[in-house]
């Protein structure tokens, strides 16, 4: 049975929000800028959030409990927001628990156990668990924001769950608050629990939830399918006598929240295996591919995962992935098959590899394994693998593949039957399925293309839920088998399961939560799943044309670049492993997180916010930390590019309401970069005459806390060429900031091409128009990009590489200079501008450079922002390893916290010592007295100064230094 969707009539409700704001002490947002981006997840809904709470402790998750059953309004728990069938939508008070509720109580390594808060994201787990040799083997594909509150309500499962299991198996007991406050752990029943000291509340549960076990353990077997990914409805199978664990942490288990509010989650951990090895198995047709699974997995692998030709061609197009994909993909297959076999003996594993190879021969398949035994590489290919959603979701336009029938799974004997039909199924409605993820249990995650804006998107998707469900009842499989059930699948319990099982889920709710507190319309009397209304794209939904400053076209819109955000939250990645998103990182905050940035777009772009939206305060706020890093413009995997975005917020607001002194003093500085130079001694008092800091901090904005760059006299000035008459040719452009800060770095950029026998040609006075985009000063970037364009023409024209220093300046050629003035002309450009270390490292890897250095010793290397999002710190190794015995390590880092005019700010200069202060500060801080900084950034080198008193330096100024000849 399913219920009308029906409104609270309490959204945004001010005195509610004043009462929690009285009574908790973390955070209350009610803003409508804040239940914007709670309003959805990364399914297709789209519910705006009476508010949102974010607990500061447990006891403000007590007080919020008996704030919203006092008040008479639903509450929903909320961990990374990331569920794909709207578990963690609706209109309740959110209460989300990833901010402050994210650590590790207790580790019982002798029981190989360990207890967690809710918000615990797995990666920082198994992070923390690696020192003991342990891991938590539920390894979910999202798992750099998964929470463990989140996994368990869900009850997540992974790829490696053919070993492992199913989260239901790997959660011993849950803590958890019930709605009349009532706090219980849940765990294992004995039989004899009546005659045991168990709080009464805990006994007035367990007593009828044992006797529907017991009276409904007929129905159980007969209708729940008997493969191993069964998640639909409430874990009842757990309470049945003789084959159930009776472990009531199990019923909370897959509840989505709907029971109880979990605050401590006790885990069952294994050792972490020795050795592992993975096979990737090529096949020339689909079917194939899924018929040979039920041999392969006769190998006892630890997973066998499905990568499909569509997922291969749309990953080749996404730089981060590129690389690892020519690797391993060898030809053009129809589909491929991980195959991972893991334990403790190498010898045996390496026995196995050769088990499948000969397997596939005896298939019909020779010599199609690709081997991968190096760790490094087969890192690389499960982070593939583990992209797959949104790689998938980088599809551009308006139709998607959408998640709700992504889940089914079917014994392996049926596998390759089912996806066929399926596929006829998708042929018939006029579209094609996308396939990836978990072939060793028959759970292949299937999305059909859908365009959800068009009012025929909705009836398509339930015409083929409804055939395909159809199916997977015929075969005795199971419609949700791992991602939950959420508005997408609840309401199809009725045919799956039938009247008398449904009835059993509405007992079980009624048992733990008889007011229907906890986030209703989920699991039990759900809405319809394909009521518009509840779409993120309603059927009222529609943007207006903007003339923008930046070329959107190759998205087909401003709009649809937003768009492509899926809300799958990589950029929640806490871990140092990436630079987004430098500012969620610090904060913890949905608001300064790429993901609720774009939300906030979309809503404004849409008219959801109210009319002048996106010139508005609430967008202007959530632009304020986005430090243009572009780390999410190579590590989002759908490209959602934030600080372009940024750029044209700026734009559109500067148009209706101007600059700031103090944005106009970072803008221009190129143009009056040169007057100010001759002025040097009296701009540099700023620094040296007590007061003037403060007053430069009240009057104009920089902070009083950070010393300004030092303006000097003697600013780069060269002549036009240096070096051989015969040598190879090259350009150097010489920066704004090179030029009137650090001129020794171009002196030495001339030095060492010289040495290398090159011929260079010194363009000076030209600009990147980086400053004026940080501004939003679109128009005048356009009239510096046309300078640049016009005076580098004639060497572009002759092929010759344009270099630079400045990493946000020459990068900018290749970039922004696209979309601000797109066109052969600029294309051209961009194809032959080069970092410095670029062209080293591409001309010694031809065999064309010839350079006399000397050791360099030991060297530490912060690689900037733009360096990373253009994917070129891979030259800096190449170049520092020119050096004779040199001992270089890069610091995991995200962005310094500087970014150009960012760290100078009187309002963000915190912000910047936090990132700083997060991996490169005390890296640093820790480095040998002798060991050589180097940061390509001036930025950076700034940072670094600050920061920790040492100096960094470019990596020129240690090649000159190394010169021997």
């Amino acid at each position: 049975m399913t219920a009308p969707y029906t409104g609270t009539g309490r959204i945004g409700d001010s005195a509610l929000a004043a009462r929690l704001g009285r009574e908790l002490s973390g955070q209350v947002l009610f803003d409508a800028a804040s239940r914007g981006r709670y309003s959805t997840d990364a399914s297709i809904y789209q519910i705006e959030p009476i508010g949102v709470v974010v607990p500061r402790d447990e006891g403000d998750i007590v007080r919020a409990i008996q704030i919203a059953a006092d008040e008479g309004i639903p509450l929903l728990p909320r961990g990374g927001g990331t569920s794909q069938c709207g578990q963690t939508v609706g209109e309740a008070l959110v209460v989300d628990v990833s901010k402050h509720l994210a650590g590790v109580i207790s580790l019982d390594k002798a029981n190989r156990r360990v207890t967690v808060q809710p918000g615990l994201v797995l990666d920082r787990l198994n992070a923390y668990l690696k020192p003991h040799a342990l891991f938590f083997p539920v390894d979910v594909s999202t798992s750099s924001r998964a929470t463990i509150g989140g996994m368990t309500a869900n009850n997540s499962c992974g790829a490696r769950s053919i070993r492992f299991g199913n989260m239901v198996d790997n959660v011993h007991a849950v803590e958890a608050i019930l709605a009349d406050g009532a706090k219980l752990i849940f765990g294992h029943l004995p039989n004899d629990f009546q005659a045991a000291a168990i709080p009464a509340r805990y006994r007035e549960i367990a007593v009828p939830l044992l006797d529907l076990g017991r009276r409904e353990a007929d129905e159980i077997a007969a209708r729940f399918p008997t493969v191993q990914r069964r998640v639909g409805g409430y874990n009842i199978d757990a309470l049945v006598p003789e084959t159930g664990s009776r472990n009531l942490a199990h019923l909370l288990v897959g509840s989505e929240g709907t029971l109880a509010f979990s605050t401590a989650i006790e885990l069952d951990l294994v050792p972490i295996p020795a050795n592992k090895v993975l096979g990737i198995c090529h096949f020339p047709d689909f079917y194939g591919a899924m018929d040979a699974t039920q041999h392969i997995v006769e190998l006892d692998p630890a997973a066998v995962e499905l990568v499909d030709r569509t997922m291969i061609d749309l990953a080749r197009q996404i730089d981060i992935f590129r690389p690892t994909i020519e690797r391993f993909v060898h030809g053009q297959p129809a589909a491929l098959l991980l195959v991972e076999f893991a334990g403790e003996e190498r010898e045996e594993q390496l026995r196995k590899l050769a088990q499948l190879v000969e397997l596939m021969g005896d298939l019909g398949f020779p010599d199609a394994v690709v081997e991968a035994t190096d760790p490094a590489f087969q890192t690389a290919v499960w982070e593939v693998r583990k992209s797959g959603l949104n790689i998938m979701m980088s599809m551009k336009g308006d139709g998607k593949p959408i998640s709700f029938i992504e889940d089914c799974a079917v014994r392996l004997e049926d596998l390759a039957d089912y996806t066929d039909r399926l596929t006829q199924v998708f042929h018939k409605h006029g579209t094609e399925g996308t396939w990836y993820a978990h072939a060793s249990v028959g759970c292949l995650h299937v999305r059909p293309v859908v365009n959800l804006k068009e009012p025929g998107g909705a009836v398509k998707m339930r015409a083929m839920a409804e055939e395909a469900f159809a199916m997977v009842r015929e075969y005795k499989g199971s419609h949700s088998g791992e991602h939950g059930d959420g508005l997408v699948r609840s309401e199809f319990h009725l045919p799956m399961f039938g009247q008398r099982m449904v009835d059993n889920f509405a007992e079980v709710k009624s048992i733990l939560d008889p007011t229907g507190l906890f986030n209703p319309g989920k699991i039990v009397a759900p809405p319809k799943m394909d009521d518009r209304r509840l779409f993120r794209f309603k059927p009222d939904y529609k943007t207006d044309e903007l003339e923008t400053g930046l070329d959107w076209s190759p998205w087909g819109g401003f709009q649809r670049a937003v768009e492509m955000c899926n809300n799958n939250g990589a950029c929640r990645n806490t871990g140092l492993g990436g630079v987004m998103c430098p500012s969620f990182k610090v904060t913890g905050d949905e608001a300064h997180l790429t993901r609720g940035r774009a939300n906030l777009l979309r809503l404004g772009l849409s008219g959801q916010l109210g009319p002048d939206a996106l010139q508005g305060e609430a967008m202007a706020d959530a632009m304020s930390l986005c430090v243009g890093c572009k780390g999410c413009r190579r590590e989002c995997p759908v490209g959602v590019d934030m600080a372009a975005m940024k750029v044209e917020v700026q734009y559109q607001r500067a148009k209706r309401l101007g600059l700031s002194l103090h944005d106009r003093l970072v803008a221009y500085l190129p143009r009056y970069a040169p007057w100010a130079a001759r002025l040097a001694p009296l701009l540099n008092l700023r620094d040296q005459v007590p007061g003037l800091a403060w007053l430069s901090e009240k009057l104009l904005g920089f902070t009083a806390r950070r010393p300004l760059p030092k303006w000097r006299r003697d600013v780069f000035r060269a002549s036009k060429v240096a070096g051989p008459e015969s040598g190879v040719e090259v350009v150097l452009f010489a920066d704004t900031f090179n030029t009137n800060f650090e001129a020794e770095n171009l002196h030495a950029a001339i030095a060492v091409l010289t040495a290398a026998g090159r011929r260079v040609h010194i363009v000076q006075g030209l600009c990147c128009g980086r400053t004026f985009l940080s501004a939003g000063l679109v128009d005048q970037a356009r009239e510096e990009m046309s300078r640049t364009v016009a005076a580098l023409a004639p060497f572009v024209e002759r092929g010759l590489p344009v270099l630079g220093l400045e990493p946000s300046c020459l990068l900018t050629l290749r970039d922004e200079f696209l979309s601000v003035l797109p066109g052969a002309a600029t294309q051209a450009l961009a194809k032959n501008a080069m970092l410095l270390e670029e062209y080293l490292a591409a001309e010694h890897g031809a065999g064309r450079l010839k350079l006399e250095l000397a050791a360099a010793g030991e060297v530490l290397v912060h690689g900037h922002c733009h360096q990373k999002a253009h994917q070129t710190m891979t030259a800096m190794d190449t170049t520092l390893g020119l050096l004779p015995d040199v001992e270089a390590e890069t610091v995991r880092t995200s962005c310094c916290g500087m970014a150009g005019a960012f760290g100078y700010g009187a309002g963000t200069y915190q912000i910047s010592q936090d990132m700083a202060e997060a991996a490169l500060l005390p890296a640093v801080r820790v480095a040998a007295p002798g060991t050589t900084l180097i940061a390509n950034g001036t930025s950076c080198r700034q940072q670094i100064k600050h920061g920790s008193g040492r100096e960094a330096v470019h990596i020129v100024q240690v090649l000159q230094r190394s010169l021997t000849a």
